[in-house]
């Protein structure tokens, strides 16, 4: 299944949600069109799983270290959001490119939703007291966002805000 759902990913991601045909699809899963569609009876389905690993790799770069510690600051997070962008997502949020290819598909809109949510919360609660997970949110999907113009750039300004809203966090 894993298997199959990253190279789900990995087609979507390269080439969006409208444009492979399901033929590529199952050459990227590297199964059988039979196979395929018994994990995955549907485009719709096809999409939601690659969505799904996505997720779990996702929360895997930026909350886990290779020793197995957590990044324990905002900034932190934020250098492997950017190291993230550098190496699997250059062109953008994958959750937003979804939403963007079906705007009336209402459960894309709330995988888009509940991924933001759960990285945002992770972030704010590994800051500890630094920021809101609202705060972490408007930082993190600047950057995410940010990134295909700026690059680098993007990362020093969310840095930025994450010490102002750090900052802010301990006057009051």
């Amino acid at each position: 299944m894993t298997k199959i759902a990253g190279g789900l990913e990995r087609a979507f991601a390269a080439r969006g949600f409208t444009e492979p045909s399901v033929e590529e699809l199952r050459d990227a899963a590297g199964v059988s069109l039979r196979t395929l569609y018994k994990y995955a009876p549907s485009r719709d389905a096809m999409v939601r799983l690659a969505l799904e690993h996505r997720h779990q790799r996702y929360l895997s770069h930026i909350f886990t270290t290779p020793t197995g510690s957590v990044p324990q600051s905002l900034e932190d997070t934020l250098d492997r959001v950017a190291d993230w962008m550098r190496t699997e997502a250059s062109h953008g949020c994958l959750f937003h490119a979804a939403v963007v290819s079906a705007p009336t598909d209402r459960s894309l809109r709330s995988l888009l939703e509940r991924h933001k949510a759960e990285i945002s919360q992770l972030a704010a609660s590994q800051a500890g007291n630094d920021v809101t997970a609202s705060d972490a949110l408007v930082i993190l999907e600047g950057l995410t966002q940010a990134w295909p113009l700026a690059k680098e750039a993007a990362l020093i300004s969310a840095k930025r805000l994450a010490a102002l809203a750090k900052r802010a966090a301990v006057a009051h």
